[in-house]
């Protein structure tokens, strides 16, 4: 079979759910909804964060970190999706499938660390209380934020660039929505032991770690917990993390539901329903889970709402 290379290479085909045309309106609604739900939960929260005094702390300036990567992962593969349903077409340029790659792995790694420097938080709030303000400086969010984007970046570069060494001589059709880049690598007839190692080191530095230390992280804070004799104490305590560790099962859950879809079953049907999960609906869930589990920040959301006429009125004001 005559092998091609990446200078030949100029588009893969993204197969996503159906090619039925009846069907693609309801997709295309039901993604568009989901996308400008997640768009403008996401968007809420910064804007609410922002606003409100109350909420400039360390916990919420992750969040709105957090809820920027969401909108950002989710805009990586759903307008694309809802390109091609509309225009129907499932042709990604090579050039826009690495950009997808690329994308997709910094926001997802991005996440990742994010929620472990979100339970790093919650564990100095719960077990160290009375050094809370000294260990958690804004100098130190500053630097954990910024650590999480580097590391990010840092680990989404090598995933992409070795994809440019691979040949590809098999059908270029992905069975997915979205540039998944295992599915990429079926798809190459040269070697892949250097692609799979770089995405087995990433995984292990940027997946098993952090998650390691969000176990430990609230390992100690229920020890904690469970030490404190006043139940209001435990309450307080518990309704501080709950909405974290919400977020944390949602996402890695769904996480793993797509690793274990791929490797148990073979039908790329039941792999494309879980990355939907993972890369679609746990992004939108998130804004309501930390709002309606949040006393301030519902405050704060409830604020922005009523402000939000005024504000309008007085932008488009300036521009009449």
């Amino acid at each position: 079979m005559e092998r091609g290379n990446q200078t030949g290479i100029r588009n893969f085909l993204l197969l996503g759910f159906t090619e039925d045309p009846d069907l693609q309106p309801l997709l295309f609604g039901l993604f568009l909804s989901m996308y400008l739900v997640t768009f403008t939960g996401n968007l809420a929260i910064i804007l609410a964060v922002i606003s409100d005094s109350h909420l400039h702390t360390p916990m919420y300036f992750f969040l709105c970190n957090l809820s920027f990567a969401d909108i950002c992962f989710t805009s990586t593969t759903v307008p694309k999706m809802l390109w091609n349903i509309q225009k129907q077409s499932q042709v990604i340029i090579y050039a826009g499938c690495l950009s997808q790659v690329f994308f997709f792995i910094l926001f997802g790694c991005l996440d990742n660390l994010l929620l472990t420097v979100m339970a790093y938080d919650r564990f100095v709030a719960i077990c160290h209380p009375l050094h809370y303000m000294v260990i958690m400086s804004p100098r130190v969010c500053g630097l954990l934020a910024l650590g999480s984007w580097c590391l990010s970046i840092t680990a989404s570069l090598p995933e992409t660039l070795t994809i440019l060494r691979l040949s590809f001589c098999r059908s270029m059709k992905i069975p997915q929505s979205f540039c998944d880049l295992p599915e990429i690598l079926k798809l190459a007839c040269s070697d892949t032991l250097i692609n799979h190692t770089v995405v087995y080191f990433v995984t292990i530095t940027l997946g098993v770690f952090p998650l390691s230390g969000i176990l430990f992280s609230y390992y100690q804070i229920f020890s904690s917990i469970l030490r404190m004799s006043s139940v209001s104490s435990k309450y307080k305590a518990f309704s501080t993390c709950g909405s974290h560790f919400s977020v944390v099962s949602l996402f890695y859950g769904t996480g793993l539901g797509v690793y274990l879809s791929s490797a148990v079953t073979s039908s790329s049907r039941t792999s494309l329903v879980a990355s939907v999960m993972y890369t679609t609906v746990t992004p939108m869930l998130n804004p309501f889970i930390y709002s309606l589990r949040n006393r301030d920040m519902k405050g704060a959301l409830v604020r922005l709402i009523s402000r939000a006429p005024s504000l309008i009125h007085r932008a488009f004001g300036g521009l009449s």
